[in-house]
């Protein structure tokens, strides 16, 4: 049976690894692994959303990675277990590839480049979010997040405010009050499922 393989995919890997890719639907709620299992698949998010966590020092689970379109957990190619949780957040559908078949295909120094590419920006990201982690005001740390994350200042929320909260690093109550008091102040909108930047004139780390 055909199975939809996203362009992305397609120019990426080579043929033979693209043999290997199977449809792996989920649904929120789901693990696609848990911390310390052995990798043996690696993901690739087409519809839907995953995220990477990790319980804290203070049980508090982090958002160390959020996925809606690409590779989830890249590490785990070169490790002997996952150092992490993948939760599903919204129900949709993978791409599963074999870790070793992939790796194999490294070898191939074409796709080793694209692969290094794909990576380089995956440590962009996480770069991005450790700036956003190191601010101390919860206001700044969410209007972060929507300039960088978002789209021309609207992030869509995709399951809940917790979500977010568990991405930034804060719990979810100190969250809901800093968004209302972002709305009273004229700086942001909420709506369902999005949070608007609707005043982006005030004094913020990010800018």
């Amino acid at each position: 049976m055909s199975i939809y393989i996203p362009e992305i995919l397609k120019n990426l890997l080579p043929p033979a690894l693209l043999a290997q890719c199977q449809a792996y639907p989920f649904k929120k709620g789901d693990h696609l692994f848990h911390q310390g299992q052995k990798p043996v698949q690696m993901f690739f998010i087409v519809a839907g959303e995953a995220t990477l966590t990790r319980a804290g020092v203070h049980a508090q689970t982090t958002i160390l990675q959020r996925t809606k379109a690409g590779f989830l957990s890249e590490a785990s190619l070169l490790t002997d277990q996952y150092h992490c949780d993948a939760l599903i957040t919204q129900t949709g559908q993978a791409i599963a590839m074999p870790i070793a078949d992939l790796k194999a295909a490294l070898n191939q120094p074409e796709f080793a480049l694209a692969w290094v590419q794909l990576l380089s920006k995956e440590i962009m990201r996480l770069r991005t979010q450790s700036e956003r982690l190191g601010l101390k005001s919860i206001k700044d740390k969410l209007i972060h997040l929507i300039l960088t994350e978002g789209h021309d200042g609207v992030l869509n929320i995709q399951s809940d405010l917790k979500s977010i909260a568990s991405e930034i690093g804060v719990t979810h109550e100190a969250l809901y009050r800093a968004v209302a008091q972002l709305e009273r102040e004229g700086v942001v909108s909420k709506q369902s499922n999005a949070i608007e930047l609707i005043n982006a004139n005030i004094p913020c780390a990010t800018r």
